[in-house]
Parts: structure tokens; sequence; C-alpha cells
């Protein structure tokens, strides 16, 4: 397009004409009681934060941040996951100080400084390109020591995820206890090393995360992992937990197993959620449905028992707007959320809270 250089998509405004303001959280809410299908859609209704001099400022515990990326996947959609949990019309107050979590009777809002941090650049043409820009963003809010909440977008984005906070806590410091129904690390898919079913594959092989703190539960689906692919998982270490190893040995034992095994080393965990480790039935925005899966009553509690240990980052992928004709998934990616944020959150290095 005439007029616009190739790399627009990823430049950042000019804000030095801007009116000067103190760095802070901006509360973009007028009034005291929003519903959630009036005002600005950010998160929940939470402040929005534009650099780290507004998390430091605000002394953020959480900051959560949107990666709506979709060319990594067969099936078109997740990029508008973002934006759809931002807007999710079911929890009707969009006013977070009076949200309360409804296991634990505290408001997690009060316990916690939650805001906004926007979306990542995203070029709409290249998933390659785009995961640097990812990255940069996990990476400042970690700096800080908030915990950053990615939105997917597709599973690609694990990759500068992991690697931000490997970047910020070092090689081998974070374990991951990651929830899907795929394997997602074969080498490549048609010849694209960057895609949906290779994240995992790029974090081990460039010693991100080592392959024996890398935890995969529930996986069960018909096509992988094959041989050949299994063969390369036990090579480099991975454990890995099927949803018949769950059936056998019931969620609690296998779920406390797979933190103890990520925690086996590393100092930090990453909670990693591709939504469709529950069962389609509860999660039918997905663009890979593999039954019989998780629920919903399974799931929210193992989210919250991790936030027990000494979490980095969790991330939600891949909300798939389009197939969730009742709502469901974006419910789940929501309510996911919410439920986990409680104390003990815990800081990043050197910072007191």
């Amino acid at each position: 397009m005439a007029g616009i250089p190739p790399d627009a998509w990823k430049m950042e405004l000019d804000r030095s004409h801007d009116p000067q303001r103190e760095p802070g959280p901006i509360n973009l809410q007028r009034y005291a009681f929003v519903p959630t299908y009036a005002g600005i859609a950010t998160f929940f209704g939470v402040p929005l934060c534009l650099n780290q001099d507004d998390l430091r400022a605000g002394n953020v515990d959480v900051a959560v941040l949107g990666a709506p990326v979709d060319m990594g996947m067969g099936h078109r959609g997740t990029a508008f996951g973002p934006r759809a949990l931002r807007a999710d019309e079911r929890i009707l107050p969009n006013t977070p100080q009076i949200l309360v979590n409804p296991s634990a009777r505290i408001r997690p809002f009060d316990e916690l400084t939650v805001v906004d941090y926007g979306d990542a650049a995203v070029d709409p043409f290249s998933i390659d390109d785009s995961m640097e820009p990812i990255r940069t963003l996990v990476r400042e809010i970690a700096e800080t020591g908030a915990i950053p909440i990615v939105l997917g977008g597709d599973h690609s984005i694990l990759w500068p995820d992991a690697a931000a906070l490997a970047d910020v806590y070092g090689p081998g410091k974070v374990g991951v206890v990651h929830f899907d129904a795929h394997p997602d690390c074969h080498n490549d898919m048609f010849g694209h090393l960057v895609t949906h079913a290779t994240p995992i594959r790029r974090l081990i092989e460039d010693e991100h995360v080592p392959g024996r703190n890398f935890l995969q539960v529930g996986l069960r689906s018909a096509m992988a992992p094959d041989d050949e692919l299994f063969g390369w998982m036990r090579e480099h270490g991975m454990r890995t937990h099927f949803i018949a190893e769950i059936d056998r040995r019931g969620f609690e034992v296998v779920l406390q197993q797979a933190i103890e095994e990520a925690l086996d080393g590393p100092e930090y965990l990453y909670v990693s959620l591709d939504i469709d480790v529950l069962d389609p039935a509860f999660a039918p925005g997905t663009g890979a449905p593999e039954p019989p899966g998780l629920t919903n009553r399974e799931l929210l509690p193992a989210l919250r028992r991790m936030c027990h240990e000494t979490p980095v980052e969790w991330r939600c992928v891949p909300v798939r707007r389009r197939s969730d004709g009742a709502r469901p998934r974006c419910d789940r990616g929501t309510g996911g959320s919410r439920r986990t944020w409680r104390r003990p959150w815990r800081a990043g290095p050197g910072r007191a809270r």
C-alpha cells in the first residue's frame, strides 16, 4: 500500500506530542458499574498499561496480554480470541472490584493489581515475523516482576512466551505444565518450522526449557505422537501423562506428579493451557476437538492448585470464537484466569510484595 512502510505493523506511535501524564495504570471506565456490553473492553474492565513505566508505577502483579495470531494452524479465527475473551458478555458486570472468587470467597481484584497490557504487534501475513514482538512484550512484563497472562491466538505463541521467561529468569529455570490434547512438538508441518504443532520442539532445541521439565497432561490425539515423534520425546526426556493414565490413576494424583516433575530443578512454573484439553462438550470452539477430555470441574481447580507454586506465566490458547456458538469456550478462558487470581501469586526475583 502506497505510503505505508513495510514494518508499519510493529512501528510504535510517536507519543512525544501527547499530553504529559504521570506513569501508572489508566482506568478507562467512566462509571461505578459497567455492564460487559458497554464501555471499552479491557479484560474484565481492568485498567490499561502501555509501557514498563506504567507497570512499575502501578506496582502491577498481573498483566494480561493479547497475542492475536492464527496463521500457525489450518483453521483460522483464533486471532479474534483475545478480543472475544475481553468482550465476554456472560460475566454481566465488567466492574472488577465487585467480582468474587466463588471457591476461595475472596475478591481477586482487591488482592492483586491486575491490568491489561493490550496486544502484541502481529504481522497479518507472517507467523514467523510475529514471534519476536510477542516475545518482547512478554519479556517487558516479566522484567517488572509482574506475571504475564497471555491470551491467544494459536499455539505457536508458546515459543515466544516461554522463551521470554527464559530471557528473564534464565534458561532451565522455568518448568512447564502444559495441558493439551496434542503433543505439539513436531519438527515441522508441511516444511514450516513455526506452527501451532511445533512450539515445544523449538523451545527444547533452543534450550530455553529442558525436555525433562516440560510436562504434558491430557494427550489423547488419534494422530500424534506417532512412533517417530514418541521416540524423540523420550530421547529428550519429556514426561507425558496421557488421558488414559488420568482415567486409571485419577486426575489429582497425575496433576501432583506433573507439578513435581516440572519443578524438579527449575524454580518457577509456567502454566500452559491449550483449551482443547477440555472435552469438546465444554470447549467446542476449537480447531482440533478430541474427545474424551477433561471437565471444567477438573481443570479449574487444577489451575488454582498450580498457583500455590511459583507461577511466572499463565497462557490460554486457542480460543476460536466463530466455532463457539454458545460461548462456553470464552467462558472457560475468562473463568479459568479469574479463578486463579488469589494469593499466593508470588512476584519475580527481587520484588517485594
